[in-house]
């Protein structure tokens, strides 16, 4: 039958828990002192007793562990911060570069458009006008590729418009000559023979001024 584990909970009883710490105490104390011989380590042991009383145990000096032991908790406690101050440096830096960047954009832009340029150098100016003039010609050059790719579309728009009217004929000529129930060549000779038809006789008029004849009687 197996055992299930008991729960420790603190002595109720005065008297018995007072052996207990003792012979605890007794018993800690002794396993210091064998760790610190048997393995050749720096043990240090400090207990209070329920009414305050010190008993302690140091294999070495006692002040001088405790100072070592300070010194290794903050070494562990810088070494395990994580960089946030040096991350947040960083930041700062970044930041500050980045917002010297941005001034010296506005300033340029500001130039370009002409403002601020009382303060600029020959040198300062003639800079700003090659720039200047550099991007007028970009701007220009794509401005004639724009034009070509433009009249280039309306060309091929108008073919398409061609193509599609000559269909439009095409098709209207068809339907004619089914609806009349004539060919093309029957309606060209119909169109020939109007052109070769003899003009419209003269009807002679005589003009007559003056009074009319009267009838004889």
């Amino acid at each position: 039958m197996v055992r299930g584990k008991t729960q420790m909970k603190r002595i109720e009883n005065a008297t018995s828990r007072q052996v207990t710490f003792s012979k605890r105490r007794n018993g800690i104390l002794k396993k210091a002192f064998e760790l610190s011989v048997l393995c050749d380590a720096e043990v240090s042991l400090i207990i209070f007793s329920p009414k305050g009383r010190l008993y302690e145990f140091a294999s070495a000096n006692m002040q001088e562990t405790i100072e070592r032991y300070l010194r290794h908790t903050k070494d562990r406690v810088s070494s395990n911060k994580p960089t946030s101050e040096e991350n947040m440096q960083h930041l700062k830096h970044e930041a500050a570069n980045m917002m010297r960047k941005i001034e010296q954009l506005e300033n340029a832009k500001r130039k370009l458009m002409g403002e601020g340029i009382g303060s600029c150098s020959i040198e300062e100016l003639q800079q700003i006008e090659q720039q200047l003039e550099r991007s007028v010609k970009t701007i220009r050059a794509r401005k004639t590729q724009v034009f070509k790719e433009q009249i280039e579309q309306l060309r091929q728009k108008e073919k398409a418009l061609a193509a599609e009217n000559e269909r439009l004929s095409k098709k209207w000529e068809t339907e004619e000559c089914s609806r009349t129930g004539m060919d093309k060549e029957q309606q060209n000779i119909i169109a020939r023979a109007v052109e070769e038809s003899s003009p419209i006789s003269e009807v002679e008029t005589e003009l007559f001024i003056g009074l009319p004849c009267s009838s004889t009687k």
